[in-house]
């Protein structure tokens, strides 16, 4: 009989060649259908100049063999890490299904015509919300936020928003790729992908839980 991917994930004797956005794709599928809200939401950490690590949730808006895309304004805390320091780990962690999975690896800014292509697809008023907002800076009170959403609008009436350019994207390289599953008495599996470079080939370790 086929087995899964995460049959073959597991199965010590028969995941050569297995490649690991294959299976994150058959995760984050049963993701879809088991967690109730935003399966696509990821922790992303990043760091400072001194090297402190920072940490938030973000969600997955694109993904491809080249890797994991977020979007966000390069004024806020993450967009000058990331800027200044292009590396990045993530996690998923999906409590329906008691599986979780990392990732780290370089971070490039996507194409210009990938941001306007996400931003295009944003509901208007989260398009407004992404002009507006000087995310990460102070903010004396909510109402002054609202004024500039009130006032941008206003400025734009019925014409199209365009993408601002301080809002764009990043996209995360995994140069490691690992998977966590629940098992009981905490014997739970782990494999971890490694890869030297981010067009090397994709080698595999199990891992003491």
């Amino acid at each position: 009989m086929l087995q899964t991917l995460t049959e073959r994930l597991f199965d010590d004797g028969n995941r050569e060649d297995l490649d690991p956005f294959a299976v994150f794709e058959e995760w984050f599928a049963l993701a879809h259908e088991s967690e109730p809200n935003d399966p696509h939401a990821m922790a992303i950490a990043s760091a400072d100049t001194d090297g402190l690590p920072d940490v938030r949730m973000v969600l997955l808006n694109a993904r491809d063999e080249r890797g994991f895309c977020f979007f966000t304004n390069f004024g806020s805390d993450k967009g000058r890490q990331l800027q200044a320091n292009p590396k990045a780990a993530a996690v998923f962690h999906w409590k329906s299904l008691r599986r979780q999975i990392r990732l780290r690896g370089p971070v490039e800014v996507v194409s210009p015509a990938e941001a306007d292509a996400y931003f295009a697809s944003r509901h208007r008023g989260s398009q407004i919300a992404s002009a507006a907002s000087l995310q990460s800076r102070p903010l004396e009170n909510r109402a002054t936020l609202e004024s500039r959403v009130e006032a941008l609008t206003a400025e734009i009436g019925d014409g199209p928003v365009i993408r601002p350019d301080h809002w764009s994207g990043f996209r995360i390289k995994p140069l490691m790729m690992e998977f966590w599953k629940d098992g009981q008495y905490r014997l739970h599996d782990r494999v971890r992908f490694t890869r030297e470079a981010v067009d090397g080939t994709w080698q595999s370790n199990r891992l003491y839980p």
